[in-house]
């Protein structure tokens, strides 16, 4: 599992669509590009550039894969030509609070939202937004595309998700759920986008049943000891989760099972993950200061074969922890946890200089259970986070 050493926290990490690229925004403003082997994963850099001091919180990348988008706390919205790294727009006070997320939609909008709640939608044609949305009052936590219907999903630091019909030209969600009672962070389809699964601060898997509405959720699964800040799809029944507590897990979902430990950040929380466009390597992205590279590929072949000879089991995870299941298949997928790391440094206060690491803390402010300070986390080693799902 090749780690990309990159000198400072990372927020967020996007691959490039056609070709083995990958891309990282850093808390000093940095983007960073690399070409990875996709046969082992090791990664040479192709371009640097900063295009502000303040932190990058979001990346997305076109369709075409020619076009990234950056979005940062100065509020601003910059766009790279990925073959040159060059910019190419800059779109200065695209929001009036710092901007935390960015998605591509469609081959001529994009989405951003920010820390206030507020979210919009960019024709990259034009220079103006040609929608504003404020249904939320809290920070935008993750967006999910469905293709089908044209919508966008939003999740909340303020408990609720919403969803957008982006071809009306009211600027209203067709749908918004009931306060859920704890922050929203993150979002994934399985099923073919027939369920949704939102992570959240308590570290319940909240699920979603699209035939039935989005006013609440339908089935809530506990398990995870820390926030779920990160989640993405590995097959249509199982998800990778990315905790605080440092650890990617992979668990199905119908039935509920804990499969195994995919990767280890040590200390630190995961900020974001990603999967190629062959999923074939998954991109974790924490405080560590590193990009991990994750090849989850036998995976993916694990849990064919699982599917093949489990049979009859309980819907739960107690079954899977009575006759082991998936995890001896993925065991030897589980990276080792770094002992000793310390969050480093950052450079010191002023007028010039990049945020620091009380941007991390301020980030994370609203996220205290089970942290410290610098967002790190007492240790659980992997014997008792497996311990843990087996009690459910």
């Amino acid at each position: 599992m090749p780690d990309v050493p990159l000198g400072n926290h990372v927020f967020d990490l996007e691959f490039h669509p056609k070709s083995c690229h990958v891309y990282a925004g850093l808390l000093t403003g940095e983007i960073k590009a690399f070409e990875y082997d996709n046969n082992d994963g090791s990664c040479k850099p192709t371009f640097s550039l900063r295009p502000t001091k303040r932190s990058c919180r979001g990346l997305a990348v076109d369709v075409s894969g020619n076009k990234l988008w950056s979005v940062s706390k100065d509020k601003a919205i910059h766009v790279i030509d990925t073959s040159s790294g060059e910019i190419t727009e800059i779109r200065s006070g695209a929001h009036d609070s710092a901007i935390n997320r960015v998605t591509h939609l469609l081959p001529n909008m994009v989405a951003t939202g920010d820390d206030e709640g507020v979210i919009k939608l960019w024709d990259p044609r034009k220079s103006e937004q040609i929608r504003e949305y404020k249904q939320h009052f809290d920070f935008i936590s993750d967006f999910l595309w469905l293709e089908d219907k044209r919508q966008l999903v939003v999740t909340s630091g303020d408990g609720t998700l919403s969803v957008m019909d982006v071809r009306s030209s009211k600027p209203e969600p067709i749908a918004q759920s009931e306060d859920q009672e704890d922050e929203l962070l993150s979002i994934v389809g399985i099923k073919g986008n027939t369920k949704f699964v939102v992570g959240t601060q308590l570290g319940i898997l909240s699920i979603f049943n699209r035939s039935k509405g989005w006013g609440d959720c339908v089935d809530r699964i506990p398990g995870h000891p820390s926030s779920i800040d990160a989640l993405c799809a590995l097959t249509q029944d199982v998800i990778l989760t990315g905790s605080s507590d440092g650890l990617v897990r992979a668990v199905q979902i119908f039935p509920t099972k804990f499969l195994g430990i995919i990767a280890d950040h040590g200390d630190f929380p995961i900020e974001r993950m990603k999967l190629d466009r062959q999923s074939k390597w998954l991109g974790s992205a924490s405080h560590d200061e590193v990009l991990k590279l994750t090849d989850v590929g036998d995976a993916l072949e694990e849990s064919d074969d699982e599917k093949t000879g489990e049979g009859s089991q309980e819907d739960s995870m107690d079954a899977h922890s009575d006759n082991g299941g998936g995890e001896a298949g993925l065991r030897d997928m589980v990276a080792p946890a770094k002992q000793g790391q310390v969050v480093a440094e950052g450079p010191e206060e002023n007028s010039d200089e990049p945020d620091s690491e009380d941007e991390v803390t301020q980030k994370k402010k609203r996220r205290k259970k089970n942290k410290d300070n610098m967002g790190t986390r007492k240790k659980h080693n992997n014997t008792e986070a497996a311990s843990f799902f087996s009690e459910l």
